[in-house]
């Protein structure tokens, strides 16, 4: 079983890949293999909504990126973690494109029942607004939420003060011994009982 964890922090080794650290070494402590792919450096512009996407059958968007390299790692993982900072009390810019254009170009990918978790990062404020945006993405895609001991975040200017952030640190671990459970879960579910049955959509219509 394998977790994707993505850094959408333009700094690579700062405080959001160091709670991602804490996070992967856990899921790694359980048994599932993860892979901490960076993002938030990449020159990464926001979704058109050509949606050329669908309109081509490639399923691919069409910018030609990290966001492609990407949506396979996505299709194959048995959990997804979107990690970013907060800007202005909202995530990252960069982070949210990567987001808006993954998402929207993986549509026919069946994301169901993957496990997913957000991790946020801030100095001071904002983590909990932070928190809620990225959520939305996984509670349209039929994707369990993760929780923990408290919201998943952590707080500090700098990677060495995150590394003292001892409440965060703890619910970096506990979301990942409970990423760990559920998906072991859900793999004995799935065999046993098999995914939830599916209705046609109502509205697929995600652009405006």
């Amino acid at each position: 079983m394998k977790a994707l964890l993505i850094n959408g922090s333009p700094r690579p080794n700062g405080c959001t890949f160091t709670a991602l650290t804490e996070l992967a070494n856990t899921l790694e402590a359980e048994g599932i293999e993860t892979e901490i792919v960076h993002v938030g450096n990449k020159d990464i512009r926001g979704c058109i909504a050509c949606r050329r996407c669908h309109s081509t059958g490639s399923n691919k968007c069409v910018f030609d990126d990290i966001v492609n390299e990407v949506a396979p790692k996505l299709a194959e993982a048995d959990a997804f973690v979107i990690g970013a900072p907060v800007y202005f009390g909202s995530p990252a810019g960069g982070a949210i494109s990567f987001m808006d254009r993954l998402f929207f170009s993986t549509l026919n990918i069946d994301k169901t029942m993957k496990v997913d978790a957000s991790v946020v990062t801030c100095r001071r404020g904002g983590n909990t607004a932070s928190y809620d945006v990225l959520n939305k993405y996984f509670t349209m895609c039929g994707m369990p939420v993760a929780s923990s001991q408290y919201w998943n975040m952590v707080y500090g200017g700098s990677a060495e003060e995150v590394k003292k952030d001892a409440e965060g640190l703890q619910t970096m671990r506990t979301l990942g011994r409970n990423m760990a459970f559920l998906m072991k879960s859900i793999q004995i579910g799935k065999q046993q009982i098999g995914l939830p049955e599916k209705e046609p959509a109502v509205f697929t219509n995600f652009h405006h």
